[in-house]
């Protein structure tokens, strides 16, 4: 496939731009039907909620909030009416507006103004949802309220309408992400057009997603915060997966490889151990549909869909792209000294090889180091409170927190929270009374009953996200209602956000024992070990541990959070820790999938656990902590997307995945193979003849052993220049298909020199001598021994044939 691809490159080009425009004309001509739907059966707040469907149809239309607030006198005074009324008049008379309620209405508008006389509040009530109002109708509701304010008069607005329009441009978190991505891609290419190969991918894998994502919005029930996460991960996998295949196919360039194989060979390599993490992500993501809650549906689909495209661009788009740049792959500079030297040996070197043999010589030390850090990120962890958000933690510059904090001091900090005890049956008049002689209630009031329903208001005299809120919730479920004998359920946004908190508390056991034993199941068949995915399963427990610690430090102990623009402190989004430890089991397992399937490949070559690791980790952790910061760069690029969920998730992914690549991975993970020794690659033979096999990278196999007596084969030949005289001193390397070196001579007086071949197959042997121009050809050995003579001046004439032989090996 990645051949085809890669010598059709134009109509893979074609297909990939048409997809995207064609979906992208579809998906803005139907629009957008998002759908924030709770599904929490057999939740007390879930029946208050279906009784007040039933007796009080809910309006069409979201309830917005228009609050102002005099520094002196009362807002009754006739000079604060006189700019008030006038601004509600025209509000109420725009199209699109149903109705405006003002507290200058008459006795029944009385409740609307605070007990000191200095806030009042209207409540702005549209024909739509949130999601469908226009913006051009909020503008103008948000520009006329607040042109009525003036010195000594503050006016804000609150509801979800007015935070849509308060949010920065769609469209900035990820355009600042890819900004970052790019330059983290420049430095570790050097080349422009490799650094926009995996910028390229990612675009058009979270194009198409969210596109598709916004037309599925009108066949099921899709949230708001469903793109957003999809363009979060897309843009991290979508990168991450085309700069893993970019690496390996450079690599190759460099060995001396043509192009095309080079592409061919990164492809059924790198290419299939991305198939193989892609799986993994959508298996993880899969994973949330065990807790129930339908909420979650519609975020699985939209990111799986996204990184499921994402994975195609990456494996058909981007050879495509190669097909085009062709050499142009490495920079300037490294292909005139490709030209001036010759093909490079792959041998890990720098920084990255220093590390890999410090973790060898000392794994005790770098692993208790290692999980001492884990373990110290890990303990905030111990005070987890998951709750919900609201617009009391966005950002103070905000209306909508202006107007939360006005509220709140004007008519006490539960206004902005209040529960409603729906009454079905039973005395509701001594419910009141029970409800008033409640701790923590500030105000209780009762509506006339429609449909045989009663519904009792009550405000708390805590904040929404207060634990004390929570109490209060339980004291009136357990005994207050039992007291007073009637049949009554507590509702509410309050009431609702803490159930979904318990019930999502309650499924989070059974969602991370199957998303982690999938991950054991899966790595067990791939590297065909026990320890491999026992120390996988470990790892994601210990980073997420680690990553949820900082998640309550910043944003439920406000840690920063002033740092980083993003509000107030308060509890934990509910629905965060299932899709946090979706994401972070599946990037994780990409990671595991990349290291250790270079240090399988290097034992089943050696049956040298030491030398396995130490290579495998010399080699990829380069690209994993490139790969890693990349992700960090886009996931703390949401904290500008405006939602406050979508922060938390970014700021929460971006330390998940810091932490899990530059700790566990490159240092936690090595240490702990080195100590555990032979033992890491330990299967049961009984086990292993009833496990399928899957190999995340069969481009190259083990050679078989060599007989008692020697090498399988020999290729030998002589080297000359274009003279046909013999050059003494020429490199000559036997170099497998994966670019593994395999055995290397240097070429004698009289230009002649003997390779030892492992076993018959196919091979590339590349030539390099000072002042000449470095030759590569790829052969084909039997158990004959194989002449080969190499001209360091013009290429062989049956070069086609050899890597013909090649294709059909």
């Amino acid at each position: 496939m990645a051949r085809w691809c890669y010598r059709h490159r134009l109509v893979v080009l074609l297909l990939w731009v048409g997809a995207l425009f064609g979906l992208g004309f579809s998906a803005s001509t139907a629009g957008t039907d998002y759908a924030n739907v709770f599904s929490l059966p057999d939740t007390d707040s879930k029946k208050a909620y279906d009784l007040m469907e039933k007796a009080f149809p809910a309006r069409a239309g979201d309830t917005d909030t228009v609050v102002w607030k005099v520094d002196e006198g009362s807002v009754r005074d006739e000079d604060v009416r006189s700019r008030i009324q006038p601004a509600l008049d025209e509000i109420a008379d725009m199209a699109g507006v149903g109705g405006v309620t003002g507290p200058y209405a008459g006795p029944e508008g009385a409740a609307q103004v605070s007990r000191d006389g200095r806030t009042a509040y209207a409540q702005v009530t549209f024909t739509d949802q949130a999601n469908a109002v226009p913006k051009e109708l909020v503008e103008d509701v948000v520009d006329t309220a607040r042109d009525a304010g003036r010195d000594g008069l503050r006016v804000e607005l609150g509801g979800q309408a007015i935070q849509r329009v308060q949010e920065p441009p769609t469209g900035l978190a990820e355009m600042v992400g890819l900004a970052a991505a790019a330059i983290v891609l420049f430095l570790a290419f050097g080349s422009l057009f490799s650094m926009l190969l995996p910028i390229a991918v990612a675009v058009f894998g979270v194009g198409m997603g969210l596109f598709g994502t916004q037309l599925l919005s009108h066949v099921t029930d899709v949230p708001d915060l469903a793109p957003l996460l999809a363009s979060l991960i897309g843009l991290g996998v979508g990168i991450d997966y085309a700069l893993f295949i970019v690496t390996r196919h450079r690599k190759g360039v460099l060995r001396g490889l043509d192009p095309e194989e080079s592409a061919v060979t990164a492809l059924d390599t790198s290419g299939r151990a991305v198939l193989f993490a892609g799986g993994t992500v959508c298996i993880a993501l899969a994973g949330m549909l065990v807790t129930n809650l339908r909420f979650l549906d519609g975020v699985v689909i939209g990111t799986s869909l996204t990184v499921v495209l994402s994975v195609l661009a990456a494996t058909t788009l981007l050879p495509a792209l190669l097909g085009f740049l062709g050499p142009r792959v490495l920079s300037r500079r490294q292909r005139r000294r490709l030209a001036a030297r010759g093909p490079e040996e792959e041998r890990a070197s720098g920084p990255a090889a220093r590390w890999s043999a410090g973790v060898q010589r000392r794994p005790r030390t770098v692993a208790v180091l290692a999980l001492a850090v884990m373990a110290v990120l890990a303990l905030p962890v111990l005070s987890l409170r998951l709750g919900a958000t609201d617009q009391g933690n966005d950002d103070t510059t905000t209306t909508t927190r202006q107007a939360y904090d006005l509220l709140a001091e004007g008519f006490g900090p539960g206004f902005n929270g209040p529960l409603q005890v729906v009454v079905s049956d039973g005395d509701s008049t001594a419910l009141v009374q029970g409800i008033e002689d409640a701790p923590g209630v500030a105000r209780v009031a009762a509506l006339p009953p429609a449909r045989g329903v009663t519904v009792i208001q009550v405000v708390p005299t805590t904040s929404p996200q207060s634990e004390e809120t929570d109490a209060l919730i339980d004291r009136l479920r357990d005994d207050v209602i039992p007291r007073a004998g009637a049949e009554a359920h507590v509702g509410g946004v309050t009431a609702v956000s803490k159930d979904f908190a318990t019930v999502t508390g309650d499924r989070l056991p059974l969602f991370v024992a199957t998303i982690i034993g999938l991950g054991f199941l899966l790595l067990l068949v791939a590297f065909r070990s026990l320890v491999v995915p026992l120390t996988a399963a470990v790892m994601n427990l210990v980073a997420a541990a680690a990553s949820f610690g900082v998640l309550v430090a910043v944003f439920q102990w406000g840690w920063g959070l002033d740092l980083l623009g993003l509000g107030k402190e308060g509890p934990v989004n509910a629905f965060l820790p299932v899709i946090m430890l979706s994401l972070l089991f599946g990037l994780s397992m990409d990671y595991q999938v990349f290291l250790v399937s270079r240090m399988h490949e290097e034992w089943v070559h050696t049956r040298d656990n030491a030398r396995a690791v130490r290579v495998g980790l010399a080699e990829t952790s380069r690209v994993i902590n490139s790969a890693a910061l990349i992700m960090v760069c886009v996931f703390l690029a949401f904290v500008l997307s405006g939602d406050s969920g979508a922060a938390m998730a970014g700021v929460g992914l971006a330390a998940a995945v810091a932490l899990d690549a530059f700790i566990l991975r490159t240092a936690l993970v090595p240490a702990a193979m080195h100590l555990l020794g032979t033992s890491n690659w330990w299967l049961p033979a009984w086990l292993d003849k009833r496990l399928p096999h899957l190999a995340v990278e069969p481009g190259e196999q083990a050679p078989r052993p060599a007989p008692a007596g020697g090498p399988a084969s020999v290729v030998h030949g002589f080297v000359r220049d274009a003279a046909g005289e013999p050059v003494e001193g020429a490199a000559v390397t036997l170099m497998s298909q994966g670019g593994r070196r395999l055995d290397r001579v240097t070429s004698l007086a009289d230009g002649s020199y003997i390779l030892a071949v492992p076993a018959p197959g196919a091979y590339l042997v590349a030539t390099t001598a000072p002042s000449y121009a470095s030759r590569a050809r790829h052969v084909v050995i039997t158990d004959e021994p194989l002449v080969h003579d190499v001209d360091l001046t013009e290429p062989s004439g049956d070069e086609a044939d050899e890597v013909d032989a090649v294709n059909q090996a």
